[in-house]
């Protein structure tokens, strides 16, 4: 009697331990568990940490709660200025909802992907290619808004989405090229334009002063002369006012005359 019974406890502990280790289950921090019990959504989704179910009767379905990092596919298409151009984005998304990403969609990540490229198509395709180059942000609001409406309802939150590169064909970047330089040298000779107009103006208040006070353009004269005698010219041209000449002859004719006469000539 003594050893059916041992038995028997030995066959019941056994069959116990079977059944903990078929019904235990682990999720992980990172994880949710989704229960389905004879087929159907039974309970409220697991939380991380021990728990059991029912072996032969439920299934637990782990869904990944972390932030997904998508690559979309380089897309081709033409922009709202006729341009062929080719471009690459990222997405990040994360699961909100363990249970309606496992029920209301087949496979979230691949319909996330197709969503994505498909919005990044009909983005190319609205655009300019200026805004494709310097206008991302405000795209990148564009179709982050495309991808997350119908992304609510598989019980995905579209987190960022970031277009990576824009590819132009090699015909474009030259052209590019040359429009860029022939702005260049506008702005450039705008520049030049403009610094001749403030000299010219400067030139003029200094020639106005000039008239004002003669001797200042003997200073600046003589101001030539120094500047000119320190480069160690061996032929220095020196210009004279014809003022001057006149004013030395008239010294010469009449060399006893009082310099107040001269003024008064003058």
């Amino acid at each position: 009697m003594v050893p059916e019974l041992v038995t028997a406890v030995v066959a019941g502990g056994a069959g116990a331990l079977v059944y903990a280790a078929a019904a235990a289950r682990v999720v992980k921090q990172y994880e949710r568990g989704v229960l389905f019990r004879l087929g159907r959504l039974g309970g409220e989704v697991r939380s991380p940490g021990f728990t059991m179910i029912v072996p032969f009767v439920d299934r637990l379905a782990k869904v990944n709660m972390q932030i997904v990092t998508l690559p979309i596919p380089a897309q081709e298409g033409i922009t709202r200025d006729n341009v062929t151009v080719r471009v690459d984005a990222v997405v990040y998304f994360k699961v909100v909802d363990a249970a309606a990403a496992l029920v209301n969609v087949e496979d979230y990540k691949f319909a996330v992907s197709q969503m994505a490229q498909t919005s990044l198509r009909s983005i190319i395709g609205k655009s300019d290619l200026d805004d494709l180059l310097s206008n991302r942000e405000k795209l990148n609001q564009g179709l982050e808004l495309m991808i997350d409406s119908p992304a609510v309802g598989w019980g995905v939150q579209i987190d960022r989405v970031e277009i990576k590169d824009v590819s132009l064909p090699e015909s474009m970047k030259r052209s590019m090229a040359r429009q860029a330089e022939a702005d260049r040298e506008r702005r450039a000779r705008i520049i030049n334009a403009d610094a001749e107009l403030q000299a010219s103006k400067k030139l003029a208040e200094a020639a106005q002063q000039m008239e004002d006070t003669p001797a200042a353009l003997q200073l600046r004269l003589l101001q030539t002369i120094v500047a000119v005698a320190a480069e160690k010219n061996s032929t220095l041209v020196l210009p004279f006012p014809v003022e001057l000449l006149r004013f030395l002859e008239r010294a010469q004719e009449h060399p006893q005359d009082h310099p107040q006469d001269h003024r008064l000539e003058k």
